[in-house]
């Protein structure tokens, strides 16, 4: 169900100004998937199913980690921490949280910011000793 519902999200980006549909890095045998959007993109419903808090000031973050190497690329469950900086160089330490649905693995994390204010994240995603990546992207935010 969140698998649909974001990927739902992930396609109405494509209609908003400054945002890609699809960001995703290839290292090896793995493709990672991440997107960062407000939290008001989600239904008041399943933000509320899934303990996220919905405002015009909070961020999400949403990280996935394929297997492109095994049938079907599976998700894998990964070890992940990560900051987000924006440009005065405030620092916040992501607090991810892992989500399971069916074979789906996704890992959110919440993110403050005000308005026109752009977010540095740094993430680091490791998985056991096939892969150990710090994943480097940023994103504008907009007060709706």
């Amino acid at each position: 169900m969140l698998k649909a519902i974001l990927s739902a999200l992930i396609l109405s980006l494509a209609f908003v100004g400054n945002a890609s549909a699809e960001q995703k890095e290839k290292i090896g045998n793995f493709d990672i998937h991440y997107v960062a959007l407000s939290s008001t993109f989600l239904t008041p419903s399943i933000a509320k199913s899934y303990g996220i808090k919905r405002s015009s000031y909070t961020g999400l973050v949403n990280i996935s980690v394929l297997d492109t190497s095994q049938e079907g690329s599976p998700a894998v469950a990964v070890e992940i921490s990560g900051v987000a900086n924006n440009l005065l160089d405030a620092r916040l330490e992501l607090k991810f949280r892992e989500i399971r649905e069916g074979n789906a693995i996704y890992y959110i994390a919440e993110v403050p910011y005000r308005d026109d204010q752009e977010i540095n994240f740094r993430i680091a995603i490791k998985y056991g000793n096939k892969l150990n990546t710090q994943l480097k992207f940023k994103q504008k935010f907009y007060v709706e």
